[in-house]
C-alpha cells in the first residue's frame, strides 16, 4: 500500500517553501530573546564531552535553519521529517504520517503564544492545514498529542546546557552515515524520570543535529539551507481537538439494504 503523506521530492519543496513563506511573515510573535546568551554562559562552565555538548546545544539556540531528516522507526518504509529554526526563537517541526497510526501528516509548532499541533495537507490528502494549541511556550507536547520527534530538535537544548540535568555524556563515533560528533546521553538517575530521550545525538559544529538514534527510532539529516526570520502558524489557530497518535476506530460496518424475507 503506498504511504500517504510526503514524498522526498515534496518534503525538499516543502523544506523550501516552509523558509520562504517564513522569512517574510509579518507581526509573527518574538520569544524573549535572553535564552542563546544563558545557554552560552552556562555551556562555559562544563568540561569535558559534557562541556562539549553544551556547547553544541547553545549554539544550535542561536542558528536559523530548515533540514530534511529521514526517520526510520523500524516499521517499515523511513519518513520524512522537516525541521526549521527561526532566528528568533520560534521552530516547527512536520512528520509525515505522525499522527492517527501513520495515516496523517502532522507539524508542532512553537511560537511565543505556546505550542501548537498542526494538520497538514498532501497530495492524497489536500486538507487547509488548521492549529490547535497543546502547551504553554516553552512546554512539552502531551504525549497522547506528540509526535515525539519534535523533542529531538529544540526542547532537550536547555537541558543540555543546565548544570543540574541529571546526564551522564560520553563522546563516541558516529552513527553509520552521520556527520558531526556524536555525544551518548545517558541519565543518572535512577529514582526520577529521564531528563530527555536517551540515547545518541549528533551534531554538527553550528549545532544543528545531524542524526540521532533514541527509543523511537534513528534520524539523519539529507538536505539543510539557512533558516527564516521566524517561523509561522500553517494555518489559523482553532479551538481543537488535537489529532491523537493512535490509529481512529474502523467506521462501523455498512447494514443491508432491501427487504428482509419473513420467515
Amino acid at each position: 500500500m503506498p504511504r500517504r503523506g510526503l514524498s522526498a521530492s515534496a518534503a525538499v519543496l516543502l523544506l523550501a517553501g516552509v523558509t520562504a513563506c517564513s522569512g517574510e511573515s509579518e507581526g509573527a510573535p518574538e520569544p524573549s530573546p535572553s535564552a542563546p546568551a544563558a545557554a552560552s554562559a552556562s555551556a562555559e562552565a562544563f568540561s569535558g564531552a559534557r562541556g562539549e555538548l553544551a556547547a553544541r546545544a547553545a549554539r544550535a539556540m542561536d542558528t536559523a535553519y530548515a533540514a530534511l531528516y529521514t526517520l526510520d522507526d523500524g516499521r517499515g518504509q523511513p519518513r520524512n521529517v522537516v525541521a526549521t529554526a527561526g532566528r528568533d526563537g520560534t521552530w516547527r517541526v512536520d512528520v509525515t504520517g505522525g499522527a492517527l497510526g501513520g495515516t496523517a501528516d502532522v507539524s508542532i509548532v512553537s511560537t511565543a503564544a505556546g505550542v501548537f499541533q498542526c494538520t497538514l495537507g498532501s497530495q492524497s490528502n489536500p486538507i487547509s492545514p488548521t492549529c490547535v494549541k497543546v502547551a504553554k511556550p516553552g512546554k512539552r507536547v502531551p504525549a497522547e498529542y506528540s509526535p515525539r520527534v519534535e523533542r529531538l530538535f529544540r526542547q532537550w537544548l536547555p537541558v543540555f546546557t543546565d548544570r543540574q540535568s541529571a546526564l551522564a555524556v560520553a563522546e563516541v563515533p558516529p552513527l553509520a552515515g552521520a556527520k558531526g560528533t556524536c555525544f551518548s546521553i545517558d541519565s543518572i538517575s535512577a529514582s526520577l524520570a529521564d531528563p530527555v530521550d536517551i540515547g545518541i545525538y549528533c551534531y554538527a559544529d553550528d549545532g544543528v543535529l545531524t542524526a540521532a538514534r533514541v527509543g523511537f527510532g534513528e534520524i539523519k539529516v539529507t538536505n539543510q539551507i539557512a533558516g527564516p526570520a521566524t517561523v509561522p502558524l500553517p494555518g489559523p489557530e482553532t479551538a481543537g481537538p488535537p489529532m491523537g497518535m493512535d490509529a481512529p476506530p474502523p467506521p462501523p460496518p455498512v447494514q443491508p439494504t432491501g427487504v428482509i424475507p419473513s420467515a
